[in-house]
């Protein structure tokens, strides 16, 4: 794992945390396709808010992504509220994706397909967005902020944008969450905590319940990537979030934080 911190370019912090991973190339193979999924949660918001991934950290990853070889890089969300037109568009992300060279895809109905999650103990059927499925490479981006069902939500939860129908993960969230994870196996999580959410989530409202942390984590685990963010909010127990104790206890990550490698680098 790798954490950035300072300066002022969420850009600086991205590519300084995905270098000390090993680079992009440990992640995305020549002429893959890329599916990078954030939060865009609603629209109507700006990223000043804290609701939506940080624009800059998504475009980054584009940027990445590009340099690395792949063939086509998506960005796709599922936004709770509102079209994911205007939530492309309020957030700042569609601008940073299209400077970035990537390709914004809006929401089709049609393009959510069944699956049946192999070995799952709790989310056994659902329907999961096929540009997900058909990726070659799942970059997962959420924005590190405060949840008013889970407590928090991070990378596991983020992957519920992916899916037609929330509602029905939301009766033993934590558990579903896990077999989701386990399903889509993200090749990479970078939690954006340049602006985090620490009151009123997920949907906010007041930058009175914004603090700018100038912080990037990256790497492959995503329990561990949710465990370290919960530092974030001062827990001392990762597996207060209980999608990071179930996770680590069905061996799709870690929560011994203090048994890992984490590079912490200074930015700036």
């Amino acid at each position: 794992m790798a954490v950035a911190r300072g300066g002022d370019d969420p850009e600086a912090l991205v590519r300084r945390a995905v270098e000390a991973l090993g680079g992009i190339g440990r992640f995305v193979p020549h002429g893959a396709r890329v599916l990078i999924k954030p939060n865009l949660c609603i629209s109507g918001r700006s990223y000043e808010y804290a609701v939506t991934t940080n624009p800059w950290v998504v475009g980054a990853l584009v940027k990445l992504s590009r340099e690395a070889g792949a063939s086509r890089v998506l960005v796709f969300d599922n936004p709770t509220t509102g079209s994911s037109e205007d939530a492309f568009t309020t957030s700042g992300i569609g601008a940073q994706v299209g400077a970035a060279g990537g390709e914004v895809e809006y929401v089709a109905s049609m393009k959510f397909t069944p699956v049946d999650l192999r070995g799952a103990e709790w989310l056994k059927k659902t329907y999961v967005y096929d540009e997900v499925l058909n990726a070659d490479v799942f970059i997962n981006v959420p924005i590190a902020k405060h949840h008013n069902l889970t407590g928090l939500t991070l990378g596991m939860k983020n992957q519920l944008g992916t899916l037609r129908d929330r509602p029905e993960v939301h009766a033993s969230i934590q558990h579903k969450l896990v077999d989701l994870t386990a399903f889509l196996r993200p090749t990479l999580t970078v939690v954006d905590a340049v602006r985090i959410l620490v009151a009123n989530g997920p949907t906010g409202g007041s930058l009175g319940d914004v603090q700018k942390l100038d912080t990037v984590i990256a790497t492959h685990d995503p329990v561990a990537a949710d465990a370290y963010a919960t530092r974030l909010f001062g827990w001392t127990d990762p597996d207060r979030l209980l999608n990071v104790k179930y996770g680590a206890e069905q061996g799709i990550g870690r929560n011994d934080l203090e048994n890992l490698k984490i590079e912490e680098i200074s930015v700036g």
